[in-house]
């Protein structure tokens, strides 16, 4: 099948055998795209209140019973969005921190210390300010509202501001909100449960004691977690602990890990047999192989992520943002200390405390942790981070109730506007600025994580462009790939407008899917060896399906090679080794499908266009400058 440039395949990076968009790039679309939504919702949820109040209170108050036997739960609808439907948000929660940790950012321990601090600090600050408006009133038990940050909001004012904030913020605001999910729920599980009841809490402590045996004996059986985790979910309910904690939980005990070589050859192997006998076993068989070449965690983010950021959050919204709003209502509110609390707890509390903790942390460490960003776009950050709505209006229905609760809703709808509009104000002021204090302020100086494991060597690899260029794009790449053939005009016009790039082929020929692959690769070494790699390389790619061992001759033939030079080194397979080394070093670098590139070190995970690889050079070229 042909694809163009600008097809969905193309634009998301799809491979031979295996789709390349990752976790987290899945992960930050969802959660903009749903941003639309969740507005929607609590608007809708705000007419409603106000046309008909009554009605809105009813419908959510109406009662829904589950019972087996003697035993079930009987739950308004409210309490089933906010206890129910919110646990399987906070499991998704739970699995981006764990991809995180396993796959991203976080896998170097290092970086986890200064947005775990800034996290707890942007947390701390808002419930300071809070507490100083309310001390010595009946509201100060709602500290915990002027806390949370509320992800899909955070992440679709990102989307807003589009190229004017760098890609690392969304990385860095990502686990920061992870941190702060978390701690919010320590929070609810502690200070806003209900009375405890021991026996029902000891079992959920059993089913989860349960469920962690389970684990490490590597049960895979989905419905087994499921029907333990419901379990534990109805015995947190009935121990009165808010049972959302199980979600997040559940996602932090869930492996990730990127699709290994072996695993994917396997599927592959699977597939040929079902091929030549396609029976219901094998077809079982080919499912099985190819689930278990993907980890847990990515499959129940893609099988969850949409539900929670499209149905079950703006459920949420749906249920708890509805109050009824007139001209004496506000009046009261903004003279309320609940409302002004929450309100300046986000708006002025939440960057400071971000920025704060950010700046102290790496001045007491000397400059060894520091932002992934500069300190413009923390600041940028900070002020994005002051958008609660979720889980501040959860709390905020378990710490208050009548006029308390509609003054805390109100400070919570306006801290979004307040910090949305403070957000905007501080990229319009980076932007002001002359263009290099704009690259420092938005990137910084500091090293990104380098993902390529063996770096480019000009004595040994094969290097188009100026060799002392400050970008370098590695691409590891199979000749028989048809979205290699597809990158190649890619590569070449990023090579005609960039004159100071240089681009690296290396060779990871999928010889499980692609049967001429190898000696492609090994004919292209043939050719190095008479100083002819990139007009093989160039023919190679153009004559994709014609890569016999007659159509190598011709090529050689075609460019003017030494032919019985050229044959002789085909038979002995001269240039296996080097294929072999690049292999290894795309292995060690996680590669498993093709084309897959880095730019400066860094994985590319976008989309391989032309405006994908040129914005991710320029950001390149910017950070270079900045480190020089």
């Amino acid at each position: 099948m042909s694809m163009s440039p600008t097809s969905p395949g193309f634009t998301e990076q799809t491979q031979c055998g295996v789709d390349m968009r990752t976790p987290l790039r899945d992960f930050l679309r969802t959660e903009t795209g749903s941003a639309s939504v969740l507005l929607a919702a609590a608007l809708t949820a705000l007419a409603w209140a106000n046309i008909d109040s009554g009605a809105y209170e009813t419908f959510w108050q109406t009662q829904l019973s589950v019972r087996l036997g003697a035993h079930g739960v009987s739950l308004e609808l409210r309490e089933w969005v906010n206890s129910g439907l919110m646990t399987l948000f906070f499991f998704v929660v739970g699995l981006e921190a764990r991809r995180e940790f396993d796959m991203g950012e976080l896998r170097d321990r290092r970086r986890v210390t200064l947005p775990l601090l800034a996290g707890v600090s942007g947390m701390l600050v808002p419930a300071a300010v809070y507490l100083a408006f309310n001390a010595g009133h009946s509201s100060v038990h709602g500290w915990g509202a002027a806390m949370s940050t509320d992800t899909a909001f955070a992440l679709g004012m990102l989307a807003l501001l589009g190229d004017r904030l760098p890609r690392g913020l969304r990385i860095f605001i990502l686990t920061v909100a992870v941190v702060d999910d978390f701690v919010a729920l320590v929070v609810i599980a502690v200070a806003y449960s209900g009375h405890l009841t021991w026996p029902a809490l000891l079992l959920a402590l059993g089913l989860f004691g349960v469920i962690l045996l389970i684990r490490a004996a590597r049960v895979r059986r989905g419905v087994v977690y499921g029907l333990l985790a419901t379990a534990s979910w109805v015995a947190l309910l009935k121990s009165g602990v808010d049972p959302v904690v199980i979600g997040l939980a559940m996602g932090l005990l869930t492996y990730a890990y990127p699709a290994s070589r072996g695993d994917l050859e396997r599927a592959s192997d699977l597939f040929r047999l079902f091929r030549e006998q396609p029976t219901p076993e094998l077809e079982r068989s080919v499912r099985l192989g190819l689930a278990s070449a993907l980890s847990p965690n990515e499959r129940l983010q893609r099988m969850y992520h949409p539900w929670t950021s499209y149905v079950i959050v703006p459920l949420f919204a749906l249920a708890n943002a509805g109050i009824t709003i007139d001209g004496g209502q506000l009046a009261d509110a903004f003279t309320s200390p609940i409302t002004l609390g929450i309100l300046l707890g986000y708006v002025l509390g939440k960057p400071v405390g971000i920025v704060g903790a950010s700046w102290l942390t790496a001045r007491l460490s000397r400059g060894k942790l520091h932002p992934p960003v500069g300190w413009g776009a923390v600041w940028a950050g900070g002020t994005i981070a002051g958008v609660g709505f979720t889980i501040s209006l959860l709390i905020a229905t378990l710490a208050f109730s009548g006029k308390q609760l509609t003054e805390a809703k109100i400070g919570i709808l306006g801290a979004v506007v307040g910090s949305l509009a403070v957000t905007w104000l501080v990229t319009w002021v980076i932007g002001l600025l002359p263009a290099p204090s704009r690259s420092r302020a938005l990137l910084g100086a500091g090293q990104e994580i380098v993902d390529l494991a063996v770096p480019v060597d000009v004595h040994r690899d094969h290097v188009r462009g100026p060799m002392e260029a400050p970008v370098t794009v590695v691409e590891y790449g199979d000749f028989e790939c048809p979205y290699c053939g597809l990158a190649e005009p890619v590569i070449r016009e990023l090579l005609a407008d960039f004159g100071d790039v240089r681009y690296v082929w290396r060779h990871f020929p999928l010889n499980d899917v692609h049967p001429h692959a190898q000696l492609a690769a090994e004919a292209a070494e043939a050719a190095a060896e008479q100083g002819a790699y990139w007009k093989m390389h160039d023919l190679l790619l153009v004559h994709q399906g014609a890569l016999t061992a007659a159509d190598l001759l011709r090529y050689a033939e075609e460019i003017g090679l030494d032919t019985e030079r050229f044959r002789k080194a085909l038979r002995a397979h001269t240039g296996a080794p080097r294929v072999a080394e690049d292999v290894e070093s795309a292995d060690l670098s996680g590669v498993s499908g093709t084309p897959t590139f880095f730019i400066n070190g860094r994985r590319h995970h976008g989309a391989y266009d032309i405006e994908s690889l040129s914005a991710a050079v320029h950001v390149a070229k910017e950070r270079a400058a900045l480190v020089r």
